[in-house]
């Protein structure tokens, strides 16, 4: 029987193989079934209902959209002490996929295009990375939506047409939905009309105000900062401005690295993100030594 909209979690164990590979199959059997019946005991006591285990996974419904991203964003806790312990050298992660919709409900199964997208993104995810469908995100808050990064349209197997994925941004989930009171989030986004990203390489300069949309950077036809260079993705990467802050999105093949004046190492991204503040380097496609990188100068800039 087809059911009204319910909320899909695919959530899969990652690390798994390494840690039979370290730990023999009997160890490791029993540590990856304890961590799988942790999982669904805890997305069971957020309210959602589990459907079924998967060997190294556990598929789940919500009735409730915020309450399912909220357990998601919980799930490395649950597995903080299983990695805490003897298995430090082989530590377990995850990838989840969350999307909504109809499903039907069968012989202790379920089914739906909601499931099979859950299923998708969860597979394309990486390590210890949430995406969500373009139905979850619209049924998010907007304080829940400040800890979203759109990763535009992918391809997802099985769907005739790219779907728009957001992925759940560590950080700015702790700022955003947990810690900070709305009223503080409304004077960031205010605080952020003021403020500006100064871009520059070579001959090209650019300015993405807090009030534009977000800038792609790559060497495809829609990038807005189009860089000509083999190790440049088409889609290289993605800066915004969120709450009040500059984010730097890496989607690329080979990366992304910051520089920023006066710390003492560049930070590497590779299918993360992390935010710009002050002045500093943008490395596209090679690591930091590579002097032939094509490297963006950036400045954030608060006109207050």
């Amino acid at each position: 029987m087809e059911q009204a909209g319910k909320t899909v979690v695919f959530a899969d164990l990652t690390g798994s193989t390494s840690l039979f590979e370290s730990a023999g199959n009997v160890v490791a059997t029993h540590v990856v079934t304890r961590c799988t019946q942790a999982l669904g005991a805890h997305f069971s006591r957020a309210g959602g209902h589990v459907v079924k285990y998967l060997g190294d996974g556990v598929l789940v419904m919500f009735d409730d959209t915020v309450a399912a991203i909220e357990a998601c964003t919980r799930t490395r806790d649950i597995l903080h002490d299983f990695n805490a312990e003897q298995f430090r050298h082989a530590p377990l992660g995850f990838k989840i996929g969350v999307e909504h919709g109809p499903i039907i409900e069968q012989d202790g199964d379920c089914y739906g295009d909601a499931v099979n997208v859950a299923s998708r993104l969860s597979d394309r995810a990486e390590a210890n990375e949430i995406l969500i469908g373009e139905a979850v995100f619209r049924r998010l808050p907007d304080a829940q939506r400040l800890s979203c990064s759109s990763l535009d349209r992918i391809v997802v197997k099985g769907k005739a047409e790219p779907l728009r994925v957001w992925r759940i941004d560590w950080a700015r989930t702790a700022e955003t939905t947990l810690t900070i009171p709305m009223e503080m989030l409304e004077a960031r986004s205010r605080a952020a009309l003021v403020q500006r990203l100064d871009l520059e390489l070579l001959d090209q300069h650019l300015q993405l105000l807090s009030s534009d949309g977000p800038l792609v950077i790559g060497r495809g036809d829609e990038a807005g900062f189009v860089i000509n260079d083999p190790r440049v993705s088409r889609r290289h990467a993605r800066i915004e401005w969120t709450g009040g802050q500059c984010v730097l999105s890496d989607f690329s093949s080979n990366g992304t690295w910051v520089n920023f004046s006066g710390a003492g190492s560049p930070v590497m991204l590779k299918r993360d993100s992390c935010m710009l503040h002050g002045q500093g380097e943008i490395g596209l496609g090679a690591t930091p030594d590579d002097f032939t990188a094509p490297t963006l100068s950036f400045q954030v800039i608060n006109d207050t």
